[in-house]
């Protein structure tokens, strides 16, 4: 047993150093503040994950997604390609591995997506009958959503089937199963996932022409009694560019129908780009002026993006009454999908976090606007 006098020797001396410390200028560490603690009373934070941070291949990033995040989104492991690689076979491996890492880290895992014109199995291709479209349409929801009932807080259940005119993609769903679709699929995914949110999700929503057609599309949806939660807004802008007069009229249009709003794939672009929207169909050249920062972000360039998310932040907000959730697309700029698209091996700083995980300026005033 240490005596009392000794215990108290000891204290003194630790806080002597402490002190003499400050005194030389070394900072004692603090620990980094959390997005989900701040905005907890606001909305939920949410961040994309890839297969090595749903299995904990790195403990530190492990902790620090734990602390960060409250919400989740799959990158690409419940796209229909990899979660359903042939007719009848489903892949649930890594989806059930994002179930338990959410249970485990108090995570809540919005499922990422049942039906979307891109990334489909390789089999749905040699298709071309509407009988045989509908049985896979049929199937993958019911399969799909019926397995994570319970286990999922969420489902982008259509995702991206607007054109930016507000018209209809030409997908292989509206060719063989007609404009019907989206609403077929909420009614399939309602049957197969009654506890679950259904959402719809696309990228520059908010723009008022495609925004005209999605609120069109969920009237759709309404007027047929099949139900839909809420409307997901990518949110893949570009730096100085951020449409907010855009991004308030479409919460409010959207919240007026009775719709949870959410931002879901957010990120803000620094990079050179000859045109606008997450399309992952569409491919710039590579040229000299392709990929200016390769080492670091210019701070004037920093102090935009930063500029960006605060006033971004402000906004969100400003109407936490109808916005729900803000998922990040990637946890740190180095698990962006922008390093690769639409151009493939550039060095781009979209997000809070840099490739170490330390924050950036943005993250500082985006944490400010809680103090």
């Amino acid at each position: 047993m240490i005596p009392n006098k000794h215990i108290l020797a000891l204290s003194t001396a630790v806080l002597l150093l402490a002190n003499a410390a400050t005194e030389q200028g070394v900072a004692l560490a603090q620990p980094m503040p959390s997005l989900k603690d701040a905005f907890k009373k606001d909305f939920g934070i949410g961040t994309a994950l890839n297969n090595a941070q749903i299995e904990e291949r790195d403990p530190k990033t492990t902790a620090f997604i734990a602390r960060q995040f409250n919400m989740a989104t799959p990158e690409n492991i419940m796209k229909s390609a990899l979660i359903h690689p042939k007719w009848d076979t489903y892949n649930f491996e890594m989806g059930d591995k994002l179930v338990e890492f959410g249970k485990k880290h108090n995570i809540k895992i919005n499922g990422h997506t049942l039906i979307w014109h891109s990334q489909l199995p390789s089999f749905v291709r040699g298709i071309h009958s509407q009988d045989s479209i509908r049985t896979f349409f049929t199937n993958h929801i019911k399969t799909v959503a019926g397995h994570y009932e319970g286990k999922v807080f969420s489902w982008d259940v259509v995702n991206e089937a607007l054109n930016e005119d507000g018209t209809m993609r030409k997908s292989v769903f509206l060719q063989y199963l007609g404009e019907d679709f989206v609403t077929e699929a909420f009614r399939l995914a309602q049957q197969a996932a009654p506890k679950t949110e259904l959402y719809y999700n696309d990228y520059n929503n908010e723009q008022p022409a495609k925004r005209a057609g999605c609120i069109a599309l969920i009237r759709k949806i309404q007027e047929a009694k099949v139900r839909i939660d809420g409307v997901g807004i990518q949110g893949h802008w570009h730096v100085g560019k951020v449409p907010l007069k855009d991004i308030e009229e479409s919460i409010n249009q959207y919240a007026a129908l009775g719709l949870k709003v959410m931002f879901t794939e957010l990120d803000i672009e620094v990079l050179p780009r000859n045109f606008q929207g997450a399309d992952v169909g569409q491919r710039m050249t590579a040229n000299e002026q392709s990929n200016p920062y390769p080492t670091a972000l210019p701070d004037s360039v920093q102090q935009q993006l930063a500029a960006d998310y605060e006033a971004l932040f402000k906004l969100f907000l400003k109407h936490k009454d109808k916005v729900t959730r803000v998922t990040f697309w990637g946890v740190n700029d180095g698990d962006s999908w922008l390093n690769n698209w639409p151009i493939r091996g550039r060095t781009s700083y979209p997000l809070l976090f840099d490739r170490s995980n330390q924050p950036k300026p943005a993250f500082e005033r985006v944490m400010a606007l809680k103090k």
